[in-house]
């Protein structure tokens, strides 16, 4: 009897209907892992097309040494935004060495809170990358990098690559995109997880669980 009466109560939350808010957010979400999706099949194209050129030019004698710090930061990009897809694809890690023997309740009291504790790192990485790289406080000093480090002593500005020559900020813009994405996809499963949206599943990706990535 328990069982048929949370299978009624989930079939139930799935027939209610959505609140604007959380259909707001639900499409915010679904939008980012879209764009998502083509950002890690480019990056993945490109990291291989690199060390493609990488061999190519070591066995020629003409090594480019720019390919292999371009290598390392496609590989920091990439993972960074499979780590945001995971989230939202509900693959990441997860020890369930208690969870499975508790409740029904318990368990997705447990879920909630679970939930509840990546969109509060989520949030505190972006405070973090709020106070890090200090918008206001660049455009305080007219996008002045030199004047706003002599400053501020925050050195984000002035710093390049060694070899590709590129601002170290633009490449490490992932950090505060991957902490806004994190938290919006957080937000989602945790909206789902309160029964207040019926649990989406992505076959576009071709993963169920994460059994089935092991």
């Amino acid at each position: 009897m328990p069982e048929l009466s949370s299978l009624a109560a989930d079939a139930a939350s799935a027939a209610a209907p959505v609140a604007r808010p959380v259909r707001w957010v639900l499409r915010a979400s679904e939008a980012v892992l879209a764009v998502e999706r083509l950002a890690l099949g480019g990056l993945m194209t490109l990291l291989v097309v690199l060390i493609l050129l990488n061999v190519v030019t070591r066995y020629a004698g003409l090594p480019l040494y720019w390919v292999d710090e371009a290598s390392i930061y496609s590989v920091v990009w990439l993972t960074f935004v499979g780590a945001s897809i995971m989230t939202r694809l509900r693959l990441d890690f997860a020890v369930g060495l208690l969870t499975e023997q508790l409740p029904p309740r318990l368990a997705r009291a447990s879920k909630v809170i679970a939930t509840g504790g990546v969109l509060v790192f989520g949030l505190a990485m972006v405070a973090m990358c709020w106070l890090w790289m200090d918008p206001v406080g660049i455009v305080r000093y007219g996008f002045d990098a030199k004047e706003y480090a002599a400053q501020s002593f925050n050195f984000l500005y002035t710093e390049h690559t060694q070899t590709l020559e590129w601002p170290m900020w633009v490449l490490q813009l992932i950090m505060p995109l991957f902490a806004c994405t994190l938290s919006l996809h957080a937000l989602a499963n945790l909206l789902e997880d309160l029964d207040l949206a019926p649990r989406r599943t992505y076959p576009e990706f071709h993963v169920g669980s994460a059994e089935s990535v092991n």
